[in-house]
């Protein structure tokens, strides 16, 4: 079954101002946040959280569901549900694996990781998402996922901003030879060595930079980057065409605060959004991302999408977390 990612690259780079918009559910919250990933637990109990397989059946539904366009994993994850029980062979979703783990996403509860500069880092291989092992023929390198997040964080520092650069150059020259597709996620500094003026500039021209040498056998297939407004948005789209841009969630924030940067990064240039908070906090991932879909469809508008959403869930019968007057606000912005 061809994905629907698929199509809409294509189309996205054979005219950049269609419609399509590509929505990816990123579950691969183990990889930075520990026992904390699967979100609240919603069933009555003294544990705070839910499980692993609370986590997983989340992303069976949201699978089955078949409104994004990725579903973003561990690797872990990915062996259970893309190699052992194969729910995306007969889906339109594409699985993907988060294929590096620099130390700033180390965001336990327990750590601060995230307060030192960044560091490269890879807990997986490209072979352990293809077919679940060191070592694959090339006949089970498609048992797998082919598509997997490189994320860096550049922090105004010659030494340590070369290391990041050496790494993904590396991962891109393995990835290339190995067919392994991937997308490029920029962090905002977590660390600056030096102080920096303009943080959405400073991010533009890392990548502008970082893109600047590398062909396209070896580009990832679009950005995900944090949402710093329009003007950085039009500006990094205007500067580059082909480089199809998509945004981070970032915290869960209300519920005006995901539909509005959704809504406002499309308006401006965008073609992607990658919730994961914003998607695993909310009272019904099932409601919420069907009403993200109604937005990156240009179907509704951000509040008007907020009041069908309380209504929605009021039908369900499911408690919102906020008045429906304390979730229009908008406090990310």
């Amino acid at each position: 079954m061809e994905k629907s990612l698929d199509i809409k690259i294509r189309n996205i780079l054979a005219d950049p101002g269609c419609n399509d918009f590509i929505i990816a559910d990123a579950k691969d919250g183990d990889m930075g946040f520990g026992v904390a990933a699967p979100g609240l637990n919603k069933q009555p109990s003294h544990l705070e959280y839910g499980s692993v397989k609370d986590h997983r059946d989340n992303m069976r539904e949201i699978v089955e569901q078949g409104l994004v366009d990725i579903m973003l994993m561990s690797v872990s994850a990915s062996e259970q549900l893309t190699l052992e029980e194969r729910i995306f062979d007969d889906s339109t979703v594409t699985p993907a694996i988060r294929a590096n783990d620099t130390s700033d996403i180390w965001c336990g509860l327990s750590s601060n990781y995230g307060d030192q500069p960044s560091l490269p880092f890879r807990s997986t291989t490209i072979e352990h998402a293809q077919c679940g092992k060191a070592i694959c023929s090339d006949e089970e390198r498609s048992l797998g996922v082919d598509l997997g997040l490189y994320s860096m964080t550049f922090n105004n520092d010659a030494h340590l901003d070369r290391e990041a650069l050496q790494a993904y150059k590396e991962f891109r020259i393995e990835a290339e030879l190995k067919g392994f597709r991937h997308f490029l996620e920029v962090f905002a500094p977590n660390c600056p060595v030096q102080s920096i003026a303009d943080i959405p500039r400073y991010v533009n021209d890392c990548i502008a930079r970082t893109l600047g040498g590398v062909p396209k056998a070896g580009r990832p297939i679009f950005l995900k980057i944090p949402y710093f407004g329009p003007e950085a948005m039009e500006q990094l789209t205007h500067y580059d065409s082909s480089i199809i841009v998509g945004i981070l969630g970032g915290s869960s924030g209300t519920t005006h605060d995901a539909f509005r940067m959704l809504w406002e990064s499309k308006k401006y240039g965008g073609h992607a959004a990658l919730f994961g908070r914003k998607i695993n906090n909310s009272e019904h991932p099932l409601t919420f991302v069907k009403f993200l879909r109604y937005l990156a469809d240009g179907e509704l508008e951000p509040e008007q999408a907020v009041r069908d959403y309380h209504g929605e869930l009021s039908d369900l019968g499911v408690q919102p977390y906020r008045t429906l007057d304390d979730d229009l606000q908008v406090t990310q912005f």
